[in-house]
């Protein structure tokens, strides 16, 4: 187990919350939930927490808490867990 930093782009206010797929060198994730008072990253924490099995505390913005370009670092992260997910993401099925 070790720390993984992850780019996401976020999405907030979007129809349903999921994991797009690759999006330039990083992940793109939708969330319904509206960009006001925390409220996207925190859908964001918790879908990818979720998404990957590790408890949502694990995950944390180290960069672009304002911004839809985001640093995530994982703690406590499978990387083997991360690419199983990260390859389904890219068929389709994430």
């Amino acid at each position: 187990m070790k720390e993984i930093l992850l780019k996401v782009y976020l999405q907030p206010k979007s129809s349903k919350n999921e994991i797009v797929g690759l999006y330039r060198d990083g992940l793109k994730v939708k969330v319904t939930a509206p960009p006001v008072h925390r409220k996207a990253n925190e859908a964001l924490l918790r879908l990818l927490a979720e998404e990957l099995g590790v408890a949502p505390s694990s995950i944390e913005i180290v960069k672009g808490r304002h911004s839809r370009e985001k640093t995530l670092r994982i703690a406590n992260s499978n990387p083997l867990t991360l690419k199983r997910k990260s390859i389904s993401v890219k068929n389709g099925s994430g």
